[in-house]
């Protein structure tokens, strides 16, 4: 029975493949193991273990939208194997869909009643639905929301004489100021609320001034420098200024978003890099990433860190501010640096993005999502986003975006790169990401690049993390999604 044997010798090597894939994924190699559970499902597709297995390699990867469907496809293949409802239910709940998840672990309960971890997920779960709904019925109309700004006075803030950390003297922000904070910082001192107030404060004023596309001009001779993703890495940030100077008029930034959440110095790093805009707003430029934002804010960690170093007024505070911020720039009429990527339709032009009315949450579609989400992928086209939010766009697409715009290279973010950054669409695209040993687990190499007017040449600078106090990554996350670390 030849056709028995290949199918027998096919299962054996799918076994094999999948062992090789769980070795991969313990080493944190969550990519190589993708590769290797598809190729075990090649050989057998009919193992749920396989399919909820690269479910949780793609979780991993931030992929939910994968991981939902790799899950739903092990709940196929077996409708009783709990870990497919467990797999689906952890990446509904990272994409913050906690209603969906909850119908998963209720399903999990169901299968394996007696099993503590399913039964303490699912009490957690029905909590944090209990909050959503709460919050649904006493939330305010957006029509008749007020500033949270305008019932915050800090000149009224008393600071205490025992207080030994920066302050700032009037209104200015100064250099000395800053370097004084991130000092502090690096010690593991907080900034006085006062002064937290003043700097949140000043930079909403001035954000909201700025339109939702911002041209920036680098004069010949000069540099900008630009960063991908900081997600809470304070000490990978001031290691960015170490190598290549402080922000200044001379030697200017553009951070690209996600500069809060997963890291646990989240707090630091935004009032960091707000000071540095205070202090000379041509030092620095800042746009929106996808974590800029409450959903997510909520979930992974920069909700809970300022709760716990500063207060609720600054949640409030800090989810307002993040709303005026910019959703992209453009270099010299050249270079066009976003978070996330292009967009579901052709034709897109610049002066779209600037009419965009970026002051609310992101939407779960359209150009502001498309902005903060998308990522690029390997082959032509257009597909469905690994993420579940937003979509997956091909060099074609890449190319006829700059063609239409008379532009030269797309600058993104928003994923996890080896070498900190990653070159695509025949060199028309590169991301950049500034997050090394990304929630000290990924072994990768941050990134930055620095362009010289007026060729604009991209050169790419790579680092490595550097130590940091031994507080971990998702200290302050909701306590629900810390289960699943």
């Amino acid at each position: 029975m030849p056709g028995m044997e290949s199918e027998s010798s096919n299962v054996s090597r799918a076994e094999e493949i999948k062992n090789q894939a769980n070795e991969a994924f313990k080493a944190h190699k969550y990519g190589q193991a993708i590769d290797l559970y598809t190729q075990a499902i090649e050989l057998n597709s009919q193992n749920a273990v396989y399919w909820a297995n690269r479910s949780f390699a793609h979780t991993k990867l931030e992929e939910y939208g994968s991981a939902i469907q790799d899950a739903t496809k092990a709940i196929e293949v077996d409708p009783k194997y709990s870990k497919g409802y467990y797999r689906r239910g952890a990446a509904y709940l990272a994409m913050g869909k906690f209603k969906e998840a909850l119908k998963d672990f209720q399903q999990v309960k169901k299968i394996s009643p007696n099993d503590p971890d399913a039964t303490k997920k699912l009490k957690e779960c029905e909590k944090a639905v209990m909050k959503l709904k709460f919050e649904e019925a006493i939330s305010v109309p957006e029509s008749e929301r007020r500033s949270v700004a305008d019932s915050i006075d800090y000149h009224t803030i008393n600071v205490e004489p025992q207080y030994s950390g920066a302050r700032i003297e009037g209104d200015v922000v100064t250099l000395d100021f800053v370097k004084k904070m991130m000092d502090d910082f690096k010690n593991q001192k907080c900034l006085h609320k006062r002064y937290a107030f003043q700097i949140v404060l000043q930079m909403r004023e001035m954000l909201q001034a700025l339109p939702s596309l911002v041209d920036i001009n680098v004069p010949d001779g000069s540099l900008l420098t630009v960063c991908g993703d900081v997600h809470g890495q304070f000490y990978d940030l001031i290691n960015i200024f170490e190598l290549n100077g402080l922000p200044s008029e001379e030697n200017p930034y553009l951070f690209n978003g996600d500069f809060v959440d997963r890291g646990s110095f989240s707090v630091e790093v935004i009032l960091t890099l707000f000071a540095f805009k205070c202090m000379c707003p041509s030092a620095i430029y800042l746009a929106r990433g996808n974590h800029e934002s409450k959903s997510m804010n909520k979930i992974y960690g920069f909700e809970g860190e300022v709760r716990s170093k500063l207060n609720e007024t600054f949640v409030e505070l800090f989810a307002e501010v993040f709303c005026y911020l910019p959703l992209a720039h453009v270099i010299n009429q050249k270079v066009f640096v976003v978070h996330g990527g292009l967009f579901s339709v052709d034709g897109v032009k610049l002066s779209d993005i600037r009419a965009i009315d970026r002051f609310c949450e992101p939407p779960e579609e359209g150009l502001m999502c498309e902005l903060l989400w998308s990522d690029p992928q390997p082959y032509p086209g257009r597909g469905p986003s690994k993420r579940g939010v937003g979509l997956s766009f091909g060099g074609d697409v890449t190319k006829r975006f700059l063609q239409d715009n008379n532009l030269d290279l797309v600058v993104r973010s928003h994923e996890v790169k080896d070498e900190g950054y990653e070159i695509d669409h025949d060199g028309k695209l590169i991301t950049v990401f500034s997050a090394p040993n990304y929630c000290d687990q990924m072994g990768n190499k941050g990134a930055f690049i620095r362009f010289e007017a007026p060729d604009l040449k991209p050169n790419i600078i790579t680092f490595s993390a550097v130590p940091h106090p031994d507080v971990k990554p998702m200290a302050y996350a909701n306590n629900f999604l810390r289960m699943f670390q």
